[in-house]
């Protein structure tokens, strides 16, 4: 049975559809989207929504609130990925950063 998960990461992939850097695939056990083969949202297996963002970023929203820090299987956090609190949270505009600070690379 589909949950809001779900349906918030349909309505994030459709944002990205025809973006053409831009694929829907399964990754790390994961439905993911990825620019340049290196993905910027995933939803994990228990159907978290997890971003990957610049740390001052991640940093602000866990801080906030808005986020919680996130790892592979919630062993080693990583400092660039942050599972959000999908009500709070700007899904679609965070979305869009994710993808440009991937496409992009660090600076």
């Amino acid at each position: 049975m589909p949950t809001p998960h779900d349906a918030n990461f349909a309505r994030i992939a459709a944002l990205f559809a025809k973006d053409v850097g831009g694929v829907l695939g399964g990754m790390m056990g994961s439905n993911a989207l990825t620019v340049g083969g290196k993905i910027f949202v995933m939803r994990t297996g228990d159907g978290k929504l997890v971003y990957k963002l610049p740390r001052a970023t991640v940093e602000a929203l866990i801080g906030t609130g808005h986020g919680r820090a996130w790892g592979p299987g919630g062993k080693r956090i990583m400092k660039e990925w942050v599972e959000l609190d999908e009500v709070q949270a700007d899904l679609v505009g965070l979305a869009r950063q994710a993808r440009v600070f991937v496409a992009v690379g660090k600076a």
